[in-house]
């Protein structure tokens, strides 16, 4: 009780009242090695200094993912002159169908400076492995009308590149924005 009260009396830096899921310090999520449509191999160093939302899915998704990535441009939106410090990042767990020029005419559709990245199965499945999300193939009618399971959620990494929440699918822009805010607030 005598910490808690520090907080309070002005002896410590007031802690973070997220609206997500704080997983602030766990051993996975470190980082990504994938490549962008146009080839370039990005990692988490490449965004530092932004808060950085990353997110898993796939381009013929029919509700999860598109309704994911407009959330998050309505969030960078809402933050105004701040929005410039918010990177989103979709990882496909599709790789076999999201080609690169997929992945840039889908990406077109939400925000241009949002990042599509894709890996080879192996790369995509150690990425998947890396985050803690499951994904899987359902199969459809024929071989080339399956969907994809997958976690729905972003993770949200602070701009020194830690990985600080998971915003679970369905939690809203409102709360995104707040913990954004909160990221960007405590980086200073």
């Amino acid at each position: 009780m005598a910490l808690a009260g520090c907080d309070r009396l002005g002896f410590g830096p007031p802690r973070p009242r997220f609206r997500s899921i704080d997983i602030t310090g766990v051993g996975y999520a470190r980082d990504f090695r994938l490549k962008d449509p146009s080839g370039q191999e990005r990692t988490l160093a490449d965004f530092k200094g932004k808060v950085v939302a990353v997110f898993f899915g796939f381009t013929q998704c029919p509700d999860v993912c598109p309704t994911s990535l407009t959330e998050l441009t309505q969030v960078k939106q809402a933050l105004g002159p701040d929005g410039d410090r918010l990177q989103g990042v979709f990882i496909t767990v599709d790789p076999e169908r999201d080609t690169p020029p997929i992945l840039k005419e889908y990406m077109a559709h939400f925000d241009p400076s949002f990042v599509a990245l894709r890996g080879t199965p192996e790369e995509t499945a150690a990425v998947a492995k890396e985050f803690k999300v499951y994904y899987a193939k359902v199969p459809g009618k024929t071989p080339d009308t399956y969907t994809m399971d997958h976690t729905a959620g972003v993770y949200l990494f602070d701009p020194a590149g830690q990985v600080r929440l998971f915003a679970r699918h369905g939690q809203g822009a409102d709360a995104l924005v707040h913990d954004i805010r909160e990221l960007l607030r405590t980086a200073g």
